[in-house]
């Protein structure tokens, strides 16, 4: 199994290239989804951020809401990294479960783990390769605004608490640019998917023709 990490900063299209691998054959573990389970009542992570953050974050059924929390660590740093502290390790102990699990089973493909924060976190060190998702400037901004309905100077702030994509870039294996049309994007994610196919392989069988 080729382990191979997939970033990109807020609305790059992450999303959408993670459902492509899905589609051509790849096993995606998405790092969001687990967010939003741990964050359910109950679980020892949401214990942590309600404790720390309070009932200000809660919503009216308890449950963690998700955009006044947002809004809290975009505008606070030290408390988004107070975040980050408390959800991280129990995000990562929770992928590397579903991975260990995967490993068991008769699957022996490319396995897509997507995270935002994948590089920050250092968890990129783990993987096999390293897919950084980036589109125009001007065409994210548009689409956090979209998304949200918010200002643009709310956008550019959650743009800025970011790390520069410039840095994931020089790190990445690979590169998806989605300020294109739907066709380019998955013309480049299919590349992508072919070549580390051929990566595996090589792996596989080291001393082959061609390796």
């Amino acid at each position: 199994m080729l382990h191979v990490g997939l970033t990109g900063n807020i609305a790059s299209g992450k999303s959408h290239a993670s459902g492509v691998f899905a589609e051509l054959g790849a096993h995606v573990i998405d790092a969001d989804i687990i967010a939003h389970e741990l964050f359910l009542p109950g679980t020892p992570t949401y214990a942590k951020v309600a404790q720390a953050f309070g009932p200000e974050v809660l919503a009216p059924d308890r449950t963690i809401d998700r955009k006044i929390l947002g809004d809290i660590i975009f505008h606070d740093k030290e408390k988004r990294l107070l975040l980050n502290a408390l959800v991280h390790p129990d995000v990562r102990a929770e992928l590397m479960r579903r991975a260990f699990a995967l490993e068991k089973l008769p699957f022996d493909g490319i396995l897509i783990i997507d995270a935002a924060l994948m590089v920050e976190s250092g968890f990129y060190k783990m993987m096999d390769r390293l897919i950084v998702v980036r589109c125009d400037p001007d065409l994210q901004l548009a689409r956090i605004m979209n998304r949200g309905a918010i200002s643009a100077a709310e956008a550019r702030l959650r743009i800025s608490a970011q790390l520069p994509v410039e840095d994931k870039i020089r790190i990445a294996h690979y590169v998806i640019d989605t300020s294109g049309t739907y066709a380019r994007t998955r013309e480049q994610i299919e590349k992508i998917y072919r070549e580390l196919i051929q990566e595996l392989q090589r792996q596989r069988h080291p001393d082959a023709p061609g390796a």
